[in-house]
């Protein structure tokens, strides 16, 4: 087992291994349980019989989780069994569901204990570490939430096994990322065929890539500087996601997103680097992407997180672990969006 400190004004522990969902104890007496309706049963009872749960709260899966309607009926769910202020909300399964889950527990009663059994790689490596949560809206994904970070985290290994191959490659995205963010380690390693569940890179890639995360959110918790560097490729991720209507999973869409960045970096007078993406984007095979329209995607990029008032911002590169945030003319995001939109189809 390996653990990994996030600091910061409520520091806690990420432990990454096997046998996690069974071994993790709280402190608080009553507990409720938030889990995605397509997560296998024995994970479940596990939870419920180790952490003896008051009430076990059943979501739809994915981002069909993340809408005010869902958001509100969990937390009527809370109240009709007097959940108190010294209880605790758990959130079991795949990113999404911990991000509806802390917003839950950052909301009700102005805030209760939150813990994250994260049980896909895209929920270990992001979602469940650094306190962001929250839910989406048919404008866009996470403009409604909280900071809110968890009392722990227990990646439990033995979970990642269930994933269809694709699933497993989906989460791989945010890892690469933080490889080209931070750790040029990651890069080799997550396209590496150890990197599978059992095998033997995958403890280690993995704790390594949520150091990658937990360092960025210790020094900088409520995204003000360096954190906004963990974006680096949603800004384009997000805009396919609203555009599909989720019908493109996350990874997926970072996936995409990451490869556009890295030709905005060139075009920006940064590195090549575009050869590290379409290698990953090779590996991931995605799904196929509908024909595209630059406006359309653009109306969706402008309402991204890291925009302001004089519009959107987007992360580059440098270089390898050189990161920035700078806006870019439009006539450079057409030209990119255009050499994107040709290459892509041969990764399919």
């Amino acid at each position: 087992m390996k653990q990994i400190e996030v600091g910061g004004a409520a520091p806690y522990t990420v432990q990454v291994g096997a046998g996690l969902l069974s071994a993790a104890r709280v402190p608080e007496r009553q507990v409720v349980l938030i889990h995605a309706e397509d997560l296998p049963i024995e994970f479940v009872e596990q939870v419920e019989n180790n952490l003896q749960t008051i009430l076990t709260v059943r979501v739809p899966a994915r981002d069909a989780c993340k809408t005010l309607e869902v958001y509100a009926g969990v937390l009527s769910q809370l109240a009709q069994v007097n959940l108190p202020r010294d209880g605790a909300v758990v959130g079991l399964g795949g990113g999404a569901v911990t991000d509806l889950a802390g917003f839950v527990a950052a909301s009700y009663l102005r805030g209760v204990a939150f813990y994250t059994m994260p049980t896909t790689l895209l929920g270990m490596v992001d979602a469940a570490v650094g306190g962001k949560t929250g839910v989406n809206l048919p404008e866009g994904k996470n403009l409604v939430g909280a900071f809110w970070p968890p009392k722990a985290v227990w990646c439990d290994t033995d979970t990642l096994a269930t994933l269809p191959p694709d699933v497993f490659r989906e989460g791989a995205a945010e890892a690469f990322k933080h490889g080209l963010i931070s750790d040029p380690s990651l890069l080799g390693r997550v396209l590496d065929p150890a990197f599978r569940p059992g095998g033997a890179l995958l403890e280690g890639t993995l704790a390594d890539a949520i150091a990658v995360k937990a360092g960025v959110v210790t020094r900088d918790p409520t995204e003000k500087g360096e954190r906004a560097f963990l974006n680096f490729g949603h800004t384009l991720a997000h805009a396919i996601e609203g555009v599909t209507q989720q019908a493109i999973p996350h990874g997926e869409a970072v996936g995409y997103g990451m490869h556009y960045a890295a030709i905005l970096s060139r075009e920006m007078g940064g590195a090549d680097l575009t050869g590290h993406t379409w290698r990953f984007l090779n590996w991931q095979s995605p799904t196929p992407l509908p024909d595209l329209n630059f406006a359309e995607v653009t109306a969706y990029m402008n309402r991204d997180k890291k925009a302001d008032s004089q519009g959107v911002r987007f992360v580059l590169l440098h270089d390898v672990a050189r990161p920035y945030l700078t806006r870019v003319p439009e006539n450079i995001l057409r030209r990119a969006f255009e050499e994107w939109q040709s290459e892509i189809p041969a990764c399919w």
